[in-house]
C-alpha cells in the first residue's frame, strides 16, 4: 500500500460511498472503466481484493473495509493540511463539512444560507441524518462540525450551546385534547404515541418525561422520521412527541394541534460540536462563530408560527 497514490485513495473512497462504478464516476468526472483501473490497481498494491458483488450488488470485503478506513484518514488530514496552510496564508476563502441530525433539517438550510450571504467565497457541505450517524461522521473525523442536541459520549467533543430547544406534543386538530387550555400529564396515559426510534434524543427526551411523571401511555408506533410523525398524527394515528421547530408551518396552517401539557415543553439545547481537538479552518471558525451569534435569536423567528 505504501505506493498507492491519493487519487486512487480518492476514487475508492468515492466508490465505497456510493457501492456503484457508475455513480463514482459520475461524481468524479471519469469514464467507468477509468474508475474500474485505478481500482483494480489499488487491489493489486493491497494484495487482496476490496470489493466484491454480493446478490449482484457490489459490497466492501473486509480488506476493503481497512483500507477505507486508511483512505479517510488520509484525505481528511490532506484536507486538514488545506486548511492550515489557508489560515497561514490568511485567507478566506474555504470548505467547511457540516452535518445535522435530522430535526435540524427544519431551520438549518436557511441558516447556512444566511451565512452564504455573508461568506459567499465559503464552500459548504451539508449531510442530514439521524443522530447515530452524525455521531459516527464526527467518530470518523469526517465533518467539521454539527449541529444536534446532546453531545455525543462515544468521542472526545467540545460543545457550544446556540439556541433553546423545545420540545412539545401535538395532536390532530380534532383531537378531544386539542381545546383543552391545560392539559394534565395522567391525561396521556389512555393516548398511543408515535414516536422515533431509540438512539433518537427526541425518543430519549420523551421516555425521560414520562418517567419522571410516572406516567405510561396506552402504546408506541415507532416511526423513523419526523415528517412520517407528522402525517401519523394528521392522519389520527395518534399524539406525537416532537420539536416545536418541525411543526411551524402546520401549525400555521391549522393541520396540527399544540397541546398544552403541564411540564412541556421540554427545553433542550441545540449544540455546535466539533471534535476536541480538531483544528478548525478559519472557515470553519466563521461558520462556529456565526452559530454562535446569531443561531438563538434566528430560532426565535423561525419558523413562523411555532410558537403555539
Amino acid at each position: 500500500m505504501r505506493d498507492a497514490t491519493v487519487r486512487q485513495l480518492q476514487i475508492f473512497a468515492a466508490v465505497a460511498r456510493h457501492l456503484s462504478f457508475s455513480r463514482a464516476s459520475q461524481e468524479l468526472r471519469l469514464t467507468q472503466p477509468a474508475v474500474s483501473m485505478q481500482v483494480k490497481q489499488l487491489e493489486q498494491r493491497a494484495g487482496l481484493p476490496l470489493l466484491e458483488r454480493a446478490a449482484r450488488r457490489l459490497a466492501l470485503t473486509a480488506a476493503g473495509e481497512e483500507v477505507l478506513r486508511c483512505a479517510q484518514r488520509v484525505l481528511r488530514s490532506m484536507q486538514d493540511a488545506d486548511d492550515a496552510l489557508a489560515a497561514l496564508r490568511g485567507l478566506h476563502a474555504g470548505r467547511i463539512s457540516i452535518a445535522v441530525v435530522s430535526t435540524a433539517k427544519y431551520f438549518a438550510p436557511k441558516l447556512l444560507a444566511l451565512f452564504s450571504r455573508e461568506h459567499p467565497e465559503i464552500e459548504l457541505k451539508l449531510a442530514v441524518n439521524n443522530r447515530e450517524a452524525v455521531v459516527q461522521l464526527l467518530v470518523a473525523n469526517e465533518v467539521d462540525l454539527a449541529l444536534m442536541g446532546t453531545p455525543p459520549g462515544q468521542v472526545d467533543t467540545v460543545a457550544f450551546p446556540f439556541a433553546r430547544h423545545p420540545l412539545v406534543i401535538i395532536a390532530h386538530p380534532d383531537h378531544p385534547l386539542a381545546g383543552r387550555r391545560r392539559v394534565s400529564v395522567a391525561a396521556l396515559e389512555a393516548e398511543s404515541f408515535l414516536v422515533r426510534e431509540p438512539g433518537s434524543g427526541t425518543r430519549a427526551a420523551m421516555e425521560r418525561f414520562f418517567a419522571a411523571h410516572r406516567v405510561r401511555h396506552a402504546g408506541t408506533t415507532e416511526i423513523s422520521s419526523n415528517e412520517t410523525i407528522k402525517q401519523a398524527v394528521m392522519a389520527g394515528m395518534g399524539l406525537g412527541f416532537i420539536s416545536q421547530h418541525a411543526i411551524g408551518l402546520e401549525l400555521a396552517a391549522g393541520q396540527l394541534a399544540l397541546l398544552h401539557v403541564e411540564g412541556l415543553p421540554v427545553m433542550r439545547d441545540w449544540n455546535v460540536v466539533h471534535r476536541r481537538e480538531k483544528r478548525l479552518s478559519p472557515a470553519a471558525l466563521a461558520f462556529k462563530g456565526f452559530v454562535l451569534k446569531e443561531g438563538s435569536a434566528f430560532l426565535k423567528q423561525w419558523p413562523p408560527g411555532d410558537r403555539g
